[in-house]
C-alpha cells in the first residue's frame, strides 16, 4: 500500500476533468487515501474537445474506487459556512476522521478589468470564494483535526498573483494575497497540535480555470471558440516569461501536494512554495 494508507482527505475544486483538484484526488488515492471530493457544481462544463460526457465529481469518485479506495462526492459552495460545515460533517460521518485538507477550489474572476471599472459585485465574488472560502473550509477541517492533530495536513492554494500585482486582476490578486496571510497565521495557530499548513503558489497551468477567459477572448475577437482554445494551447512557449517554455500539468501540482501531505514534509509548515516553470 501507499504511504497514505488509512488516511482520509478532502480535496476541493475536484469536479473539472482538467482541474488540479481531480489530479490531486486521484494521486492521493493512488497513495492509499480515501478521498472526499468537493465542488460547487457536480459536473461543470468544459470548452475543451474530448471532455463531452465527463461526469464531474461522480467520475472522480469512480476513479478513486478503481484504485481500491473509498470516495465521496460533495456539492457545496465554499463561500457559505453552513454548506461547508455540512460537507465536513458528511465526510466525518462516512470516514470518521479527516487527516488531510487540500483546498484547490477557486475562481479567477475579472482578469482584464482595471480597478476604476471593477464592480463591487465582481470584487466581492473574488474575495468571497477565494479568501472567505479558504477561511471557512480550513476552519471546519481544523476543528475536526485538532483532537488528534499530530500528522494532519492542510494545503491551501495561493497563486503567483499572491505575491505580485497584475493589471486588471485586482480582486484575484487581493484574494490570493489574503490566502497567504490566512495560511501563515493558521500554521502558527495549529503548530501546537502538530498540524502542518502550507500554501502552494501555482504559475500558469493547463486547467479548466482558463475556460472563462478563453471564452471571453473568443467573443471579444469574434473568432470561433475552437480557434481560441487552439491558440491558448500554444500561448506559452520558448521566449516568454516561463523559462521551461510550457504550461504546467495538473499532475505536477499533485506531485507537490503529495509531498506536502506525506510524512516527508513533517518539518515544513507556514511556507509558500512556487511552482511555475521558473517564471
Amino acid at each position: 500500500m501507499g504511504s497514505l494508507n488509512g488516511k482520509v482527505a478532502i480535496v476541493t475544486g475536484a469536479a473539472s476533468k482538467r482541474g488540479m483538484g481531480r489530479a490531486i484526488a486521484v494521486r492521493l488515492a493512488k497513495e492509499g487515501a480515501d478521498v472526499a471530493v468537493l465542488d460547487k457544481l457536480a459536473a461543470p462544463k468544459s470548452i475543451w474537445p474530448g471532455d463531452e460526457g465527463w461526469g464531474g465529481l461522480d467520475s472522480v469518485v469512480e476513479e478513486i474506487k478503481a484504485l481500491g479506495r473509498q470516495g465521496l462526492a460533495l456539492v457545496a459552495d465554499v463561500s457559505r459556512g453552513k454548506e461547508v460545515e455540512a460537507a465536513v460533517a458528511k465526510t466525518l460521518e462516512k470516514f470518521g476522521k479527516i487527516d488531510i485538507l487540500v483546498h484547490a477550489g477557486g475562481i479567477r474572476g475579472a482578469m482584464t478589468t482595471k480597478i476604476i471599472d471593477l464592480t463591487e459585485e465582481e470584487w466581492r465574488n473574488s474575495l468571497d470564494i477565494n479568501l472567505t472560502g479558504s477561511f471557512l473550509i480550513a476552519k471546519a477541517a481544523a476543528k475536526a483535526m485538532i483532537p488528534n492533530g499530530e500528522g494532519r495536513k492542510i494545503v491551501l492554494f495561493g497563486s503567483k498573483a499572491a505575491t505580485q500585482g497584475y493589471t486588471g486582476s485586482a480582486g484575484y490578486c487581493a484574494s490570493k494575497h489574503g490566502v497567504l496571510g490566512l495560511g501563515r497565521t493558521l500554521a502558527l495557530e495549529l503548530a501546537p497540535y502538530k498540524i502542518n499548513v502550507n500554501i502552494i503558489n501555482p504559475g500558469g497551468f493547463d486547467t479548466n480555470l482558463r475556460d472563462q477567459a478563453i471564452t471571453e477572448r473568443a467573443k471579444a475577437q469574434g473568432i470561433p471558440l475552437a480557434k481560441a482554445v487552439e491558440e491558448e494551447s500554444k500561448k506559452v512557449g520558448p521566449g516568454n516569461n516561463v523559462p521551461l517554455g510550457r504550461l504546467g500539468k495538473p499532475e505536477e501540482i499533485a506531485d507537490l501536494v503529495y509531498f506536502l501531505v506525506s510524512e516527508q514534509s513533517a518539518y515544513i509548515t507556514g511556507k509558500t512554495i512556487d511552482i511555475d516553470g521558473g517564471a
